[in-house]
């Protein structure tokens, strides 16, 4: 079937003090009341915008060296929390929405896997329908190891060394629950594609498509997917990942020695450098963050 799929830019939507600076913008998502979250590495670790992109407020400057992952959920509780990985301190943690610490863990217990605690570097992270956490080594040992709801460790799958699940750089984890059976997918960044699995780790699927750096996915529509690709677009696809229609198609920019901090200046306002995650909006519109010195926040009308 054809995708029709069409994003229409909102210049200028993000709008931020002058007191205020951010850095690599890794995350984004919304709450209940419509408020953008944007995770980056800076003071401001989780930057917080109105619908409008007014800056309301920030807090987070734990995570400022190693703000990559976030995912936010409302759980049985009616309380919304973030759950956040960090790449320079080794661990992921659960908030409050107000920046109240609930949760930490710490190097996964594997025996051998992680002989220091610089082996692990997740880089993002979902939580299951029943509380389960599931986190993605992506720039460590490649290996997805899931938690229960409290923090204690009960398996992990993947890795260098496992020949039935070898991943190279798996970026990105998000769990589809659409299907009357919930899905993990992961975006193995190198390999340039995606693979799915039931979320007691069995494989189902692995998907190759029209991909560049895919760093993650979300659910778009009844049973499509709209993906970040680091190297320059973002990507709307069907449920088995064909059908692509590329959005802000920047061709061939991380060929740019100065890539990705190529100067503001030099940015064209439809055109991705480098798009790192995203999220879809309650009234129909796409939020993206990319992987640029100071941060970049841009929003689109789906139409």
């Amino acid at each position: 079937m054809k995708n029709n799929t069409k994003l229409e830019l909102i210049p200028d939507w993000a709008k931020l003090p002058e007191s205020v600076t951010l850095g690599y913008t890794h995350g984004v998502a919304t709450d209940s009341k419509d408020r953008v979250f944007v995770f980056n590495m800076s003071e401001h670790a989780i930057a917080i915008f109105d619908q409008d992109g007014e800056f309301l407020t920030s807090w987070g400057q734990a995570f400022a060296e190693g703000a990559h992952g976030m995912h936010l959920q409302q759980e049985d509780d009616g309380q919304e929390y973030v759950y956040l990985t960090d790449i320079a301190r080794n661990l992921v943690a659960k908030y409050t929405l107000d920046g109240e610490e609930i949760l930490t863990i710490g190097v996964p217990p594997v025996s051998g896997l992680y002989p220091t605690s610089e082996h692990y570097k997740p880089t993002d992270i979902d939580v299951a329908p029943n509380g389960d956490i599931y986190v993605v080594d992506g720039y460590g040992q490649y290996a997805i190891h899931r938690y229960d709801s409290k923090g204690n460790w009960l398996q992990c799958w993947g890795g260098k060394a496992d020949t039935k699940h070898i991943f190279y750089e798996p970026h990105g984890i998000y769990i589809d629950t659409r299907p009357t059976e919930p899905l993990l997918y992961v975006a193995d960044r190198r390999h340039q594609r995606f693979v799915s699995y039931r979320l007691d780790g069995t494989f189902v699927q692995d998907y190759h498509g029209d991909f560049l750096l895919p760093c993650d996915l979300v659910a778009f529509g009844d049973d499509g997917f709209i993906i970040p690709d680091l190297n320059g677009r973002i990507t709307v696809t069907d449920g088995s990942f064909q059908n692509a229609v590329h959005t802000g198609e920047n061709p061939l920019i991380w060929e740019d020695s100065r890539w990705p901090n190529i100067p503001p200046s030099e940015w064209t306002k439809d055109r991705f450098n480098s798009p790192h995650a995203l999220c879809v909006t309650r009234d129909n519109h796409v939020l993206v963050v990319e992987w640029v010195l100071n941060g970049r926040i841009t929003k689109w009308k789906i139409t």
